[in-house]
């Protein structure tokens, strides 16, 4: 079992920039692309959850390309993302 660290995923990262990575579960793991389809329906996604928070100041709608860190120590990149005002 691996047990590699936020740490040694931003060393990763900062050698291969151009690279999409994620720590799951203690593990590296490069994200291959997303597909033509894959990202058109992340990004519709997105696009409606936007205009239905952005009028209301419900928080804020983040694309792909944004890394979260849990509450397990695991670094995820989903295709959209809702965080409410408060946080």
């Amino acid at each position: 079992m691996s047990s590699f660290t936020i740490q040694d995923l931003e060393t990763v990262q900062s050698q291969y920039p151009d690279y999409q990575i994620e720590l799951i579960e203690g593990d590296i793991v490069i994200m291959s692309p997303s597909g033509l389809e894959s990202e058109e329906v992340g990004t519709e996604i997105a696009r409606l959850l936007g205009n239905w928070v952005r009028p209301r100041k419900l928080g804020r709608v983040i694309g792909s390309s944004a890394g979260f860190i849990l509450p397990n120590s695991d670094l995820r990149a989903p295709d959209a993302s809702f965080i409410k005002a408060e946080n």
